[in-house]
């Protein structure tokens, strides 16, 4: 697993962003310490389900390189706490002054981050017992702000731009895919369900049935966490217990 996200951020490094993005981050590069440290306790496979999240949030992921990772989720329950540096050159230049980076020093939450590893970690109690089975990751694995600090989301970037990323995004999905050998890959939202369905069309629909190489998952969503999102204000938890329950992915 960690060859294949570092190739990916030496990937993303090469790439470049129009007007519409004033600042760039990657934190597989500056917060690579954490990101490893994460990919050592969570990244043995097999597993049964790879949850999917769309990119990083800028008090979650870009402060701990852990996908989702708000920072008390990722210091008090994941054990995980290490130096994390600054962005830069090549891909965003700078840090934006309204979302620095200060690690796990930093004082604000993500809600995204807080909810899914809560959830985890109430049905699971230690994150060993959740990583039998699971694991969680993001598509994309940088983080995009317009002038004034304000997130843009990879799906609302020109398609000029987003060619590039998403050709680089969609083969370490099938790397990190073809590695764990998931029988459920989760799209936490509508559009890490889109790729992953993508990704299985494009990488593994030719895979002739029977073969050693052969690899088949089934694919689902569940609600994504974004207090952005009405649904997950009212009781997401439930909700995506329920809807891992009617899948049977969760008993």
């Amino acid at each position: 697993m960690k060859r294949i996200s570092s190739a990916l951020a030496a990937e993303c490094d090469t790439l470049r962003f129009g007007s519409k993005v004033t600042a760039v981050y990657n934190p597989l590069v500056y917060a690579a310490r954490p990101h490893n440290h994460y990919l050592e306790l969570a990244g043995a496979a097999p597993k049964k389900v790879i949850f999917l999240g769309m990119n990083p949030g800028p008090w979650g992921m870009a402060q701990t390189g852990v996908p989702f990772g708000e920072v008390a989720a990722v210091r008090d329950w994941l054990g995980i706490e290490a130096e994390v540096g600054k962005p830069g050159a090549p891909v965003g230049g700078r840090e934006h002054p309204k979302r620095p980076v200060e690690g796990f020093a930093c004082a604000r939450s993500e809600v995204s981050g807080r909810r899914l590893w809560g959830l985890f970690r109430e049905r699971f109690g230690t994150p060993e017992k959740f990583f039998r089975e699971h694991f969680v990751a993001n598509y994309c694995p940088l983080v995009f702000m317009d002038t004034g600090g304000a997130n843009i989301t990879p799906d609302k970037l020109p398609a000029q731009e987003t060619f590039p990323l998403f050709e680089a995004c969609d083969r370490a999905l099938a790397a990190t895919i073809k590695v764990i050998e998931p029988r459920w890959v989760i799209g936490v939202g509508g559009f890490a369900k889109k790729r992953i369905d993508l990704v299985r069309e494009k990488f593994f629909a030719a895979e002739k049935p029977g073969t050693a190489k052969t690899t088949v998952f089934s694919a689902a969503q569940i609600l994504h966490p974004s207090p952005a999102n009405p649904r997950a204000n009212a009781g997401w938890g439930n909700e995506v217990t329920r809807t891992l329950t009617e899948l049977g992915i969760w008993k």
